[in-house]
């Protein structure tokens, strides 16, 4: 007869994948791993701003895809009903338009509390993608104070504001994404771009902030640091850097691509891909970062 001591039977394995709820003081929900990312946005609502084209119109359809009601806000009302009307639709999705100027903050405060509403009727998002257009390019050393005002409103001023009426709604429903989408200046800073480097410095510091105050309640910020991405804002930077120089603008794309290990300009549904991962059940735990989406092209870890 064996007299060996029974091995004991291990416990279950928990893991934070597909929860919907934030984590107890006792650790991570009690839910066994199932293998394979839970991508599924399924009865979640997502706000996406500068959703007109380019990043954010293929954020929004990357999250409708995923399953998320999507509202997509920009200036331009008319361009946004065309996005809406693309986007995926599932069983019990519902998309919608929202009209937000974000170089005003003040009228993105009201726009956004009359739209949030209150009450039992109130409107909760699980996910909000802050996304704007940035300032001109330029040296520091020749931008304005106006100038300088002008992009702290836009990046961060508004984006905190909208944030900061989305976010009770996330706490009481135990899941919230908030995604910055932001440059890779934030951490190597771009010659020519001084306005961009400073701010989008500031956003970065805020949503880290920002991550380590609302991870107890189940929601995440993080922030997707786009390379050269092939979008109409690039080429307008390029065009105005032509005009001054006298430098061709295929010259300038030229020279971009050569920088970029991966040979190429990004696509915008590339960085939307790592937004939708962000904003997806999969990403419970990784709150706080700034991730590049550039081909390599940082030198720096």
């Amino acid at each position: 007869m064996c007299n060996c001591i029974p091995t004991p039977t291990p416990p279950p394995i928990t893991h934070p994948v597909g929860t919907t709820g934030p984590p107890t003081s006792t650790g991570p929900p009690n839910r066994r791993y199932h293998p394979g990312m839970n991508l599924d946005l399924t009865g979640k609502r997502a706000l996406v701003c500068g959703a007109s084209s380019g990043i954010g119109r293929a954020c929004a359809m990357e999250l409708a895809a995923l399953g998320a009601s999507v509202t997509v806000a920009s200036r331009d009302e008319g361009k946004l009903s065309v996005v809406r009307d693309a986007l995926a639709v599932k069983s019990g999705q519902t998309h919608g338009v929202l009209s937000l100027d974000m170089s005003d903050p003040a009228g993105v405060g009201s726009r956004i509390a009359a739209h949030l509403g209150a009450g039992e009727s109130a409107v909760t998002y699980h996910v909000l993608v802050n996304n704007t257009g940035g300032p001109p390019g330029g040296a520091m050393a020749d931008a304005t104070v106006e100038q300088l005002l002008a992009a702290f409103n836009s990046l961060l001023v508004s984006a905190h504001v909208l944030t900061k009426a989305i976010v009770p709604g996330m706490k009481a429903a135990g899941y919230g994404r908030v995604i910055n989408i932001s440059s890779t200046s934030v951490k190597q800073p771009i010659a020519n771009m001084g306005l961009s480097n400073s701010v989008r410095a500031a956003v970065a510091n805020w949503g880290k902030a920002l991550a380590t105050e609302v991870a107890k309640f189940g929601i995440t910020v993080n922030a997707v640091l786009p390379g050269f991405a092939d979008t109409a804002r690039l080429g307008e930077l390029w065009k105005a850097r032509s005009a001054k120089t006298g430098v061709a603008v295929d010259v300038i794309r030229a020279e971009a691509i050569a920088g970029v290990p991966a040979g190429r300009l990004g696509l915008p549904e590339e960085i939307a891909a790592a937004v939708a991962f962000l904003a997806s059940p999969a990403a419970a735990y990784i709150n706080g970062i700034q991730l590049p989406v550039d081909g390599g092209r940082l030198g720096c870890l």
